[in-house]
């Protein structure tokens, strides 16, 4: 089994190296293959731009083999070329953008399968945003104002993305949609990596914040929690 990354958003905005560098080494270091899935930026047409920064960011903290994966709609999610870049990736990254369309695309896609065998052999999946958001069992559509299902790696719970912007104005109305789940409240330039045995640390410059059980709980930097 690998490892799973949730990060909050404002990705590759030079503020997100204490995370994303702890993905690199959990994937085998800087000669690992990372891939970079721009989905979720598709249906603005956004894709291509979001992608290279991508690449940037990771080869600015010393990545070597870093690449895009044009999955932009059904179509491509399927690709045999495109499935096979992503299932050799140890490092899988879905960006921010639009969450109904990435959690729509991916969805029973090949895509989608390469990935989960990508993880089950501990390759790190990796998500920023929306990214975050559609690996959750539950993710809510801002745009539809839909609460929708997700790819379920982290059942039972629900990322509030842009926590410490707009985030937590969600949190109030989810809480009484999903009262049995938890929802994780990511700020902007941080996120929250796994540690393989139902853990979870938060890295980077801000907090993660749960809504559990009626209870309202803050972890910062470095500390560590289970809500499994």
């Amino acid at each position: 089994m690998g490892y799973l990354l949730l990060e909050g958003g404002a990705e590759f905005g030079g503020k997100m190296s204490a995370p994303d560098l702890r993905a690199i080494e959990l994937a085998g270091g800087f000669d690992a293959p990372i891939c970079i899935l721009p989905t979720a930026a598709a249906p603005d047409n956004n894709h291509k731009r979001a992608g290279d920064n991508g690449v940037r960011w990771f080869q600015s903290l010393g990545a070597k083999n870093v690449f895009t994966v044009d999955v932009i709609d059904s179509k491509t999610a399927n690709d045999n070329s495109l499935v096979a870049s992503v299932r050799t990736s140890r490092l899988i990254y879905l960006l921010g953008g639009f969450p109904g369309f990435l959690g729509e695309t991916l969805a029973n896609s090949a895509c989608w399968q390469a990935m989960q065998d990508a993880y089950q052999e501990g390759a790190v999946i990796a998500g920023s945003s929306a990214g975050a958001m559609v690996l959750c069992e539950h993710y809510y559509d801002p745009d539809e104002k839909e609460l929708l299902r997700g790819l379920n790696l982290v059942p039972n719970a629900c990322v509030l993305p842009h926590h410490n912007k707009f985030g937590k104005s969600w949190a109030k109305q989810l809480a009484q949609l999903l009262p049995d789940s938890i929802l994780l409240g990511i700020d902007e330039s941080t996120g929250m990596m796994s540690d393989g045995d139902g853990g979870w640390q938060v890295l980077g410059a801000g907090e993660v914040t749960l809504y559990w059980a009626e209870a309202t709980v803050r972890y910062g930097r470095g500390e560590r929690f289970s809500f499994s």
